[in-house]
């Protein structure tokens, strides 16, 4: 039936649209709540007597470029190690802290070893395969490993930044030649997304 094709195209063209929408409200409307940090008579809404959407956004931006600044010279540096130095006195932040900072200094620094390499494993039984990464092995377990092992941390979808850590046989898992963003955005979109170069255009017919 022309509706249900011409319903179909329509909702292929706002779906993405709405929820593209939809997901940067959600950050700028989250961002400017950076704002309620400040001083009543410093907000914009003050002295403009107006609400602006997104000053929050321009707000945090600069926060963490000034941060950047001031942590790559000398002084910041001494000043962000005590500060490192006082939150691992503290027994639970300590843990925490350690653990997510050594995380994302892995991902979002150019040199970063969370994750070495996309690999294949068996799970969550012997006939499937998921997408793993191949991360640190840690050395006491070495001695208890009779054969070669590596260690893999099998995120779920879509939420990547939960998921299970093991220990694998190397035999037993197979290497991919795919990036770790990729892999990230297959995993994140549940399959959905795929490369640019693998994207087939698939014509409207109206």
């Amino acid at each position: 039936m022309p509706f249900k094709r011409y319903f179909v195209t329509g909702l292929l063209l706002w779906v993405p649209l709405g929820i593209t929408l939809y997901a940067l409200n959600l950050i700028i409307s989250t961002l400017d709540e950076s704002l309620l940090l400040l001083p009543v008579s410093w907000r914009p809404e003050s002295w403009l007597g107006i609400r602006l959407p997104g000053l929050g956004v321009i707000l945090t931006l600069l926060v963490i470029l000034l941060s950047g600044v001031i942590t790559t010279n000398v002084l910041g540096q001494r000043l962000l190690l005590s500060w490192e130095r006082l939150l691992g006195r503290i027994p639970v932040v300590k843990s925490i802290y350690h653990s997510v900072k050594q995380v994302s200094d892995s991902l979002l620094s150019g040199n970063g070893n969370a994750f070495r390499k996309v690999l294949l494993v068996r799970y969550p039984h012997p006939e499937s395969w998921s997408i793993g990464f191949q991360t640190n092995l840690p050395m006491e377990v070495l001695p208890h490993l009779t054969e070669e092992h590596i260690a893999i941390f099998i995120p779920t979808t879509p939420s990547p930044v939960n998921g299970f850590y093991f220990f694998v046989k190397k035999t037993e898992t197979i290497e991919l030649d795919m990036s770790i963003d990729d892999a990230f955005k297959y995993i994140v979109s549940m399959g959905v997304a795929s490369t640019p170069e693998s994207t087939p255009t698939i014509p409207v017919t109206l």
